[in-house]
Formats: structure tokens, sequence, C-alpha cells
């Protein structure tokens, strides 16, 4: 009992701590920000040697090991009862449901068009976020965050001739289940550390994510590359697990709705990432999406929610 309440009282401590430093919150989830813009990239490196479900389900249950071995190395305690319905959520939306689709994506997908739609992601989170934990931003930061959402829909919409693709479909599924997944995620970092959320997340799929990818590895064809093996381990630790736990102490520290406008920066980021990695032809609208984008996410900064 004595442990539980010392390790329940070193979590509070945690939190308040990151709650406390508004500047290096900032710095979290900006980092969180960099390690998902890689995370397309990477999954289209992996699905040159995996299948689509076999990428996700191995990427969960490499991401769960190193979380499981994280909390039990630390002696975490387990959550309190009431914490895991939320914990369910973000396993549904972060672990599971946005993996899945966008990897589906971008098999018929680029990462350049994937990007710019999950960019609407900020505003899709902030308006969530208001509908869960009752935040309530300012007309200014709402205007900058429908200026900077119209930007990346006005870019995909040029660059997609205004036709959505199946894709497409897969996509803006992905964005309704990640904003719930983050919107939760966010309001738990809240009472308990932000790696907490995640590793916890994880775990809780771990029988599921193993079951699937026993079957789905001995139904899908396997070629191990460089290029696959680096994407997998990338999806793995940077994206799933590594990159949430910056995220979530982010949002924690500076409230779900800034953070989630951070995430403007996402999609151009990975545009450079594609060509970088991939070779993908950079669109020309780019520059100009993204000077737009860098102005809103400076505006929504400073304004008050």
């Amino acid at each position: 009992m004595r442990v539980q309440s010392s390790a329940t009282n070193a979590s509070r401590i945690a939190v308040a701590t990151e709650r406390e430093q508004p500047g290096l919150g900032t710095l979290q989830a900006a980092l969180g920000v960099i390690a998902f813009s890689l995370t397309f990239p990477a999954t289209a490196w992996g699905l040159e040697g995996f299948g689509p479900w076999s990428l996700v389900a191995v990427r969960s249950v490499l991401a769960a090991v190193i979380a499981g071995g994280a909390l039990l190395a630390l002696r975490v305690p387990l959550p309190a009862r009431r914490h895991w319905p939320g914990l369910a959520v973000v396993a549904a939306g972060v672990v599971l449901g946005f993996p899945l689709l966008t990897t589906l994506a971008l098999e018929t997908s680029t990462t350049a068009h994937a990007a710019v739609v999950v960019g609407l992601l900020p505003l899709t989170t902030a308006l969530l976020s208001a509908l869960r934990v009752g935040a309530r931003p300012s007309r200014t930061f709402w205007a900058a965050s429908l200026v900077g959402a119209a930007a990346v829909l006005a870019f995909t919409v040029q660059q997609s001739g205004g036709a959505l693709s199946t894709a497409d479909v897969y996509l803006f599924a992905a964005l309704l289940v990640c904003a719930a997944g983050y919107t939760e995620g966010g309001r738990l970092a809240r009472v308990m550390p932000g790696w907490h959320v995640i590793g916890w997340a994880l775990v809780l799929c771990l029988p599921l994510t193993a079951a699937v990818a026993v079957f789905a590895l001995a139904q899908e064809p396997v070629r191990l590359t460089a290029h696959s093996v680096a994407g997998l381990l990338w999806v793995a630790a940077g994206s799933q697990f590594l990159g949430l736990v910056v995220w979530y102490r982010g949002m924690a520290a500076i409230g779900i709705p800034k953070a989630s406008q951070l995430q403007l920066a996402q999609p151009l980021l990975t545009l450079v990432w594609s060509v970088l990695l991939l070779g993908e032809h950079l669109p020309v609208a780019a520059p100009l999406t993204a000077v737009a984008v860098l102005v809103c996410i400076a505006v929504t900064q400073r304004a008050r929610g």
C-alpha cells in the first residue's frame, strides 16, 4: 500500500511539474510533431517489405514491449479503474485506428497527399477537446485555427483535383479516431505522466495486436530490406511510443487546443521528408501553404484560451 501511495504521489508531482513549465511543454509537443512527421515516410518504407496488417500489428507489439518493459522496470502501478475507459479510447484511436487507417491509405496514396489531408487533425482535435473537456479557446484562436485548416484543405483540393478517393475516406476516418485519442490522452495526462498514458494504452492492446501479428504474418508475404526494417523500427519506437510520450507531456503542460495547433506544421515537415527520403515531387503550392500555416501557429500560440 505504501509503495502504491508513493508511486501515486510521484506521478502527481511529475504531472504538476509538467504543467508548471509551459515553455518546456511547447518544446515537448514540438518534438512530438517532428516524430509524427516522419511516420508516413517510415510507413511507406515499411510497406516495401510488410503487408499493411502485418506492419500495423508488429509495430504495436514492438511498441508495447518497449512501453511494458519501462513500466515494469520502474514499477509503475496499474492505473485507477476510473482511468481505464479513457485508456481504451486512446488505444482504439492512437494505437489501433489511426495507424491502420493511414497505412491502408498509403497503399494507394502518396505520403505528400496523406500529409496534407491529415493536416486537418489540429482543428478536429480542438473541436473534440472543446466538447469533451470543456476547453473554451478565444475567438482569435478559433479564427487562426480555421484559417490554417482552410489553407491545408485548399492545398489538398488543389492537389487531388477535388475528387475523393478510397484513400481519402480512410484518411478522414483516421482524423476522427486520432483526434478522439489525442483528446482523451491529453485529459489523462493531467492526472498521470504522459508516458504512462501511451504506455498503458499499448499494453492494453497487446493481446489483440500480438494475435493479429501472428495471423497477418502468416497471410501476408514479408520481404526484409533496409528500408522496411528501418521504417518498422521508427513507427514502433519513434512514432508509436517516444513521440507520443513527449506529445502527451506537452499537451498536459500547454493545453490540448494549443498543442494541437503545433501539428499544423506536421504536413509541411512530412512533405520535406517525402522529398528527401522517398524522392516524391514537392508541390509548387507547398511554400505558400507553409507561410500561411506558420503564421496561424504563431497566432494560436499567443491567443489566450
